[in-house]
Order: structure tokens, then C-alpha cells, then sequence
């Protein structure tokens, strides 16, 4: 138990130290590119702090348990909406002013459609090759669309190219390694405990895989880019359903685990709509909201080992 503790401890650190390095290297990497903050954080940034679960999902269909998958894919999506969200807005007042409304609505609809596939019980390879066609389509038609007023915020000084490239690779590396000893920790730890590998997926290994978004977001805040702190969120939320999803699906080809529909999915749903409401109806996402967030996610966890 206590060689598995570690082992997880350490791939925890090891993700993330890699998802900062990443998204230093990755935001680096856009500024060069001359696209905007809130580009960068949905398809640049949110990519990048989603390579963690992309890492992890893959160790765990490759170890033979996709259920640890599915479980990090749904639970860090609620743990974006809810812990990384509201300890970003906790820490510093996210300024919403319109942007991530259309964003928002991609996730929900991503959100919906892959909750749909788990409660029909579809399980096919080329359900997985649709996922990562639709998000294909969704980063081009992201490319293509500035925008739209109020979207963008200040822009930061243009860094050494060469410096972003060494800090990104370094930051893969970091993740790949720390995805391999977290889930082969989490694997011994659900087996030794006698818990479910969906749970541990839906909270030690989502959160842990979770923990570069939370540096990424909070880091935005108190630099006032609320484009890349909310972009951050809505990113990496579409990510984890297109990317990780669907290559997840394409490798496993199994369908999502029953454990997950009650009440994982209900609550992955409720929390993209929950998004799409505060994109859309409000201007400035405050600190008590925020205490919301944390509270629901603290109840969700608790729930997960009902």
C-alpha cells in the first residue's frame, strides 16, 4: 500500500510540474502563432492541460482497465467545471464580458452526445474515429472564427520560441511518465482497498490529471487573462470528450462502464449547463459563485464513495 501511495504521489507531482512546463511551452508556442488569448486557451492551452488525461486514459486501456478511463474522462471534466472554475474565481474574480459562449454550447453538445452513446450502451471503433473527426472540425471552424467582441484580453510579451519548445517537449515527457505511475498506482490501490476502478478513476486519478488546468486557470485569473483561464476550462473539457474519448473508444472499442450513468453522467450534463449559463448570463463570475462551485464538487466527491 505504502509503495503504491508513493507512486501515485509521485505521478501526481510528476503531472503536475509537466502540465506547467507544457503550458508555459504551449502558450509560448501560440503567442508566435499571433492568435488570440481566447484561442489559445480553448485549442492551445486546453489541449495541452488535457495531455495529463490523455496520458492516463491511454495507460489504462493499455493496462486493460478503461474504466479508470471513462472515470477520468467524466470526473475531470466535473472537477474543470466545478473545483477548477471555482478556485480559479475564488482566488481572483473571473471577467466573463460574452466570452466562451459559443465554446460553452460545443461542450454541452459534446457532453450530451457522448452521455448518450454510455446510456445506449454503443461500443464501436468508429464511434471513437467520430469523436476525433468532430473535434478536428470543431478546431478548424475555431481557427476560422475570430472572436467575437469581448472574447480577447491583453496579450502577453512574445516569448523566445526556442526556450517554448524545450519547456513543452520536457512537459510531454513529464506527463508521460506521470501518467504511467499514477494510474499503476491508482490500478493497486483499488485493488487492495477493494474499490471500484470507476471511483478511483472519477476522483483520485481525475483530480490528479486535473491539477495542471487548476495551475493553468488560477494562473490566468491573477494575470487578469480570463480568456485563457475560461478558455482553459471549455478546452479542456471538449478535449477530454473528443480527444481522450474518442482515442479511448477507438483503442478499447468497449462501451462506457454502467457504474458511470448514475450518477457521473447526470452530474458531467448538469455541470456543462451550468457553463453555458454562466458564459452566457452573466458578466463577471465572483467569489461566492466560485464557493458554490467548490461545495458542489466537495458533495460530488463525497458521493462518488457513497
Amino acid at each position: 500500500m505504502t509503495a503504491s501511495m508513493i507512486l501515485v504521489a509521485v505521478g501526481l507531482l510528476a503531472l503536475a510540474v509537466g502540465g506547467e512546463l507544457l503550458v508555459r511551452g504551449a502558450v509560448g508556442l501560440a503567442r508566435r502563432m499571433g492568435v488570440s488569448t481566447m484561442f489559445t486557451g480553448i485549442v492551445i492551452v486546453g489541449a495541452a492541460t488535457s495531455m495529463p488525461e490523455m496520458v492516463a486514459s491511454v495507460q489504462a486501456v493499455r493496462a486493460g482497465t478503461p474504466e479508470i478511463a471513462w472515470g477520468n474522462i467524466v470526473g475531470s471534466n466535473i472537477a474543470n467545471s466545478l473545483l477548477i472554475l471555482g478556485g480559479a474565481a475564488l482566488i481572483m474574480p473571473i471577467v466573463l464580458e460574452g466570452r466562451g459562449r459559443r465554446d460553452s454550447v460545443v461542450a454541452l453538445l459534446a457532453t450530451i452526445g457522448l452521455s448518450a452513446i454510455a446510456y445506449l450502451g454503443y461500443a464501436d471503433q468508429w464511434i471513437g474515429a467520430g469523436l476525433l473527426a468532430a473535434l478536428v472540425i470543431y478546431i478548424i471552424w475555431r481557427y476560422n472564427h475570430p472572436p467575437a467582441q469581448g472574447e480577447d484580453d491583453t496579450t502577453t510579451p512574445i516569448p523566445n520560441l526556442f526556450a517554448s519548445i524545450i519547456l513543452f517537449v520536457i512537459g510531454v515527457l513529464a506527463l508521460i511518465l506521470g501518467g504511467r505511475w499514477l494510474v499503476n498506482g491508482a490500478i493497486e490501490i483499488s485493488t487492495e482497498l477493494g474499490v471500484s476502478e470507476t471511483v478511483i478513476g472519477l476522483t483520485v486519478v481525475a483530480v490528479g490529471t486535473s491539477l495542471p488546468e487548476l495551475a493553468a486557470s488560477v494562473a490566468a485569473a491573477i494575470r487578469g487573462h480570463a480568456g485563457i483561464a475560461l478558455g482553459n476550462v471549455l478546452g479542456s473539457n471538449i478535449y477530454n470528450l473528443l480527444l481522450i474519448g474518442g482515442v479511448t473508444m477507438a483503442i478499447s472499442g468497449r462501451s462506457l462502464p454502467p457504474a458511470l450513468l448514475v450518477p457521473a453522467w447526470p452530474v458531467c450534463v448538469a455541470a456543462a449547463i451550468l457553463l453555458v449559463l454562466v458564459c452566457w448570463g452573466m458578466k463577471k463570475f465572483g467569489r461566492f459563485p466560485a464557493l458554490l462551485l467548490l461545495l458542489a464538487f466537495a458533495a460530488n466527491t463525497a458521493l462518488a464513495f457513497r
